[in-house]
């Protein structure tokens, strides 16, 4: 008798294609282009074997915006056996060249709107070949599936199954707080993810999951596993930045019912008067903190919030919480996914008691095994797992509330500043929107409390409200005000940008 095979044993894409032949896999948003699993499978098979030659052993980068070229390339890759590394196009030349170096990449797939960039970044030995160029390979086909009855292509033999531990992606983090890491993921790591989310958000035979995040991180490639897996569809958002009218209009044109946004994103479909009609099941709401106002405008409107903590390095979502747990609980981000363990830990390294504030440390199968980099692996990891760098708190029932990071703390004058907790207060001040709180370094504090604010406000106003509301020394002395906060695509507070905004001490 065969011993039985661990899961995943084949190709996903194979395996779903052999079940649902027929059913619609992806839609491109903004030309309506659509592949059913077969179509999809077929093309992915065709692209796989042009890959082929030009690719050794290394990884094969991808430098594109949103488009159903990436989602091709992903499962050509896992058929290939090559890592696929996805690079952010909205990234400086300088940095993407050391990303590029960094994951020793063998190819480099880019479009013709990135084609000179992707020359200008590719390592030594690595060749760059654009997807739409006129006269060069139709390395992928992005006009949809055709009519044709064509055999389904086999499915690869159990000889030929992937090992699950082997790494399949490479993602590298927003960086907001110097150099990005490299999060090696494995098809174990996102099937464990994607099962999960199942378990936790349920699924629908007729589920369309919206993607107009940015497929160069592991919120915008989530949704494909998870589709690919359950046999559902995959609506891929164009890739020239969130518009919130174009983000509404595809929720309704292609009826669908599951969409992966950030606040700012979501903030903005509201601001543009975007109601959700009665098929949207699910707002999976991640990538930075929801405020509690934009929480309550979605009840107000019937938008099915789930907040969510996630991260890179567990493949996409660590918690998760229903639209009602999230309106009776203010701030939690709900409990932790069916495979998950998370623990709070103390500066000891000890649990802490429901509502004792300390360092995240996560651990599943989702959970990445290590960074590109070791020294980064051997200072985030122990035997408990991941040790997050984030802080936050649990209650008696298990819902995490997330509060900040362990490098956030600030000591300014001797005297310990939370920054996290600083903007909670300020974004209370009459005018304020929204605010980042940082530390800039200074001769005589040590750290200097700086807030880079939003909003119609006036300085006096804010310095008066934050004397009356805050101790002396948490106080910020050095205050700008802009337009916006510097965001990374993922929807984070970029923090070194935000320090480049307000240095140069104005009192």
């Amino acid at each position: 008798m065969r011993p039985p095979t661990e899961w995943p044993s084949a190709d996903l894409l194979a395996e779903r294609a052999s079940r649902t032949p027929e059913r619609e896999a992806l839609v491109a948003a903004d030309t309506g282009a659509a592949w059913t699993y077969r179509e999809l499978h077929a093309a992915v098979a065709d692209l796989a074997d042009r890959l082929d030659p030009p690719l050794g052993d290394g990884r094969l980068g991808v430098l594109s915006p949103t488009r159903p070229a990436v989602a091709q390339l992903l499962f050509a890759a896992l058929r290939l056996r090559a890592p696929l590394v996805p690079l952010n196009v909205r990234n400086a030349t300088e940095d993407l060249a050391d990303q590029a170096a960094r994951a020793d990449l063998d190819a480099l797939v880019c479009t013709t709107g990135t084609r000179a960039m992707a020359e200008g970044i590719a390592p030594d030995g690595c060749t760059a070949v654009s997807v739409d160029d006129e006269d060069g390979p139709a390395w992928v086909d992005e006009s949809g599936g055709s009519d044709e009855s064509d055999a389904l292509p086999a499915s690869p033999t159990l000889g030929d199954a992937p090992d699950p531990d082997a790494e399949a992606l490479l993602v590298f983090t927003s960086g907001t707080t110097g150099r990005p890491k490299g999060v090696r993921l494995t098809t174990r790591n996102l099937v464990a993810s994607a099962t999960a989310s199942a378990f936790r958000l349920g699924v629908d035979r007729d589920d369309r999951w919206l993607v107009p995040l940015p497929t160069y991180h592991v919120g915008g490639l989530a949704p494909l596993v998870r589709s690919t897996l359950y046999g559902t569809i995959t609506v891929l958002g164009p890739g020239g930045g969130f518009d919130a009218e174009t983000t509404a209009e595809h929720l309704g044109d292609h009826r669908c019912t599951c969409v992966s946004l950030v606040p700012t994103m979501l903030d903005r479909l509201l601001g543009f008067g975007w109601r959700p009609d009665d098929r949207l099941r699910v707002v999976l709401l991640g990538g930075a903190p929801a405020s509690q106002d934009l929480l309550d405008r979605c009840a107000e409107r019937g938008v099915p919030a789930w907040p969510t903590y996630g991260m890179s390095e567990a493949s996409s979502q660590v918690t998760t919480a229903p639209p009602e747990t999230a309106r009776e609980h203010p701030g939690t981000v709900g409990q932790p996914l069916v495979n998950v363990t998370l623990r709070v830990l103390d500066a000891d390294g000890e649990p802490c008691d429901p509502g004792e504030r300390g360092e995240l440390v996560a651990d599943g199968p989702q959970v990445t095994h290590g960074y590109l980099d070791e020294e980064h692996t051997d200072a985030a990891f122990s035997e408990l797992g991941l040790h997050t760098g984030d802080v936050g708190y649990r209650d008696a029932d298990g819902r995490l509330w997330v509060t900040g990071r362990v490098d956030d703390l600030l000591v300014s004058g001797g005297e310990n500043v939370d920054p996290n907790r600083v903007a909670r207060v300020l974004r209370e001040c009459p005018g304020v929107t929204d605010v980042a709180v940082v530390g800039l370094d200074d001769p005589e504090w040590g750290d200097r409390v700086a807030a880079l604010v939003v909003g119609e406000c006036s300085p006096a106003t804010f310095d008066d409200y934050a004397r009356e509301h805050l101790a002396d020394h948490e106080r910020p002395r050095t205050v700008a005000f802009a337009d916006a906060l510097p965001r990374t695509a993922s929807g984070t507070v970029d923090r070194d940008a935000v320090r480049a905004r307000l240095r140069g001490p104005r009192e």
